[in-house]
């Protein structure tokens, strides 16, 4: 297995979501060691809910599942780039098709794009 430095992190190291195909950046999130080995045993993305505490399938609720089709680490061992498939067509909880939608304008964030899905109808809030 593929030995990552989750030791100089104190245990969690950022995981970059990008589109396979279209080079898109989707999300950043963090991994510990148990997401790490669940990832690479199921082929889909798994991270470390640093707000629950708690291991997070990504899709596991919405459906929006992030199949891995190639994993990049970097110099150092302590970063990974996750190349996925977005199943459903959003990776952000807000229904955005990525978390990064807000572009700095002057002194303002610009919503740019729409939501793919409504988050009150898939999470209940």
């Amino acid at each position: 297995m593929v030995k990552l430095d989750f030791e100089k992190t104190k245990g969690l190291i950022p995981a970059i979501a990008q589109d396979a195909a279209t080079g898109e950046i989707l999300m950043l999130a963090y991994i510990n060691q148990e997401a790490w080995e669940k990832t690479l045993e199921t082929k889909e993305a798994h991270y470390w809910s640093r707000s629950r505490q708690e291991l997070w399938h990504k899709g596991g609720t919405s459906g929006n599942v992030q199949i891995i089709k190639d994993i990049y680490v970097d110099c150092d061992d302590d970063t990974v780039i996750y190349k996925v498939e977005q199943i459903g067509g959003a990776a952000c909880h807000t229904g955005m098709r990525t978390c990064f939608y807000r572009r700095v304008s002057g002194d303002e964030l610009v919503t740019e794009g729409e939501p793919v899905f409504d988050p009150e109808e898939v999470y209940g809030k």
